[in-house]
């Protein structure tokens, strides 16, 4: 069940997280004809995936190193606030001309906008390899196919989005609190669950805050 929960918690993550870099490779082959489109978005998929990979089995053994694991956490508060604060920057993507510019295109942006979702996935893992691995498989398809069904359920229902960056806050009090050097620290300090529950509060706040903020804008 312990298995289970934790593969749900990394495809609720690739869910919310994976929806710009779908929409990057849409952008990035906009340009090609039809069939070097599809052919474009294969090749630049499976490069951009296989680095992932490789990033997240490199996120998981350097989370184990003292500190690491306190400041990822740190910088997983950072991702989640973002998530809900900031604009997508995707039409900013330039598409490329020729087949092998839009696959370099796909690769590179992918591989930036990937590191959120890498050290997420790492973190919920917690170095369970096959966890891992499950969890990347089934997120293939989600970063192929997925592109305009990932955007289309976040903007029909954005407690999915909410959702996201609530496992995310989360995950990043929980990571803050395993850390060998800064956790026990902590734990003398104030009960342990106060750590996430109170990111999470805040997090989730502050993207509510925003959206009102933005509303009363588009009214002004």
């Amino acid at each position: 069940m312990e298995f289970l929960v934790a593969l749900a918690g990394i495809m609720m993550v690739n869910i919310v997280l994976s929806g710009d870099n779908a929409v990057v490779i849409a952008m990035a082959s906009r340009n090609l004809p039809a069939k070097q489109q599809k052919q474009a978005i294969l090749w630049g998929s499976a490069g951009a995936i296989g680095l992932r990979i490789v990033l997240t089995l490199v996120a998981v053994i350097l989370l184990q190193i003292p500190y690491v694991q306190f400041v990822g956490g740190l910088l997983l508060v950072w991702i989640a606030a973002k998530l809900l604060v900031e604009d997508s920057g995707e039409e900013n993507v330039e598409a490329g001309t020729s087949f092998w510019a839009a696959i370099k295109t796909i690769i590179i942006a992918d591989l930036v906008m990937s590191l959120d979702n890498t050290l997420a996935i790492a973190a919920i893992a917690k170095g369970d390899y096959l966890l891992l691995g499950v969890g990347l498989a089934l997120s293939i398809p989600l970063i192929i196919f997925g592109s305009q069904i990932i955007i289309k359920i976040m903007d029909k229902y954005p407690i999915v989005v909410y959702a996201g960056a609530a496992l995310i806050a989360w995950t990043a009090g929980e990571m803050m609190l395993a850390d060998d050097k800064v956790g026990p620290i902590i734990h003398g300090m104030i009960p342990g669950w106060l750590v996430p529950a109170v990111i999470t509060i805040g997090v989730v706040a502050l993207g509510l805050w925003k959206k009102k903020n933005q509303k009363e804008k588009a009214v002004d």
